[in-house]
């Protein structure tokens, strides 16, 4: 019987949520990725969810046969407007996606999590607010609202609950033309977070080192907050 940690993460096929698969993946892990496209890991302990999480009434009944030990949702969608151009229905997408998908989810596992499980949000710097990001800005900030209400829910069982929340990140989300309007800013540091910087820092609220952080959002911003 495989005795492996069990993590289902979301988004893993670019991007951030692919940095955490390979991440967990290294780690001795066992991973479910969920994603629309099809994934390029070739690793025994990888296993492959298809399903469009925009489709949120489909979520429960798959991953119903699912108990895994941690839960990382690192799908994202960007779109960008300022108000007078704000456009309803990618508010509509990117809150789905951002925030009932994290809802259906953990509302679903929580339940068959173990005692000492783990939930990890991927969120934004931006949820404290940015100009021509109202609408990405607030579906993040709802991410740390859930987690801190969940936390304090979860804590009796040792589960803990974070938001890991990066500054702009070198994925193919950055490159979006669709954000031309509104271009991502060079951190202090002088270049953009890297995805598996961000990985790491999941990996670590995965651990039992982590086991007295919950409630929280750890910043990954390069300086830019400062």
């Amino acid at each position: 019987m495989d005795k492996r940690p069990h993590a289902l993460v979301t988004g893993a096929s670019s991007g951030i949520g692919a940095a955490i698969v390979e991440r967990l993946l290294r780690d001795g892990w066992q991973v479910t990725g969920i994603s629309r496209r099809p994934v390029t890991f070739d690793h025994p302990a990888f296993d492959h969810l298809a399903l469009d999480l925009a489709d949120v009434a489909a979520i429960a009944s798959a991953v119903a046969q699912l108990a895994p030990t941690a839960l990382v949702h690192a799908a994202g969608l960007l779109k960008v407007a300022p108000l007078g151009s704000l456009d309803h229905d990618d508010g509509a997408a990117m809150w789905r996606l951002h925030v009932d998908v994290a809802e259906r989810l953990a509302d679903a596992l929580a339940p068959r999590l173990p005692n000492g499980g783990r939930i990890v949000f991927i969120g934004s710097r931006t949820a404290s607010g940015a100009a021509g990001r109202g609408q990405y800005a607030a579906t993040k900030a709802a991410l740390v609202a859930l987690a801190r209400s969940w936390a304090a829910e979860l804590a009796p069982r040792g589960i803990t609950v974070n938001v890991v929340a990066p500054a702009a990140t070198e994925t193919p989300m950055l490159k979006d033309p669709t954000r031309a309007t509104v271009a991502p800013k060079l951190p202090p540091i002088g270049r953009f977070i890297q995805p598996e910087e961000v990985a790491a820092a999941v990996a670590f609220l995965l651990s039992d080192e982590a086991a007295a952080i919950t409630g929280q959002q750890l910043v990954i911003c390069g300086g830019s907050s400062l």
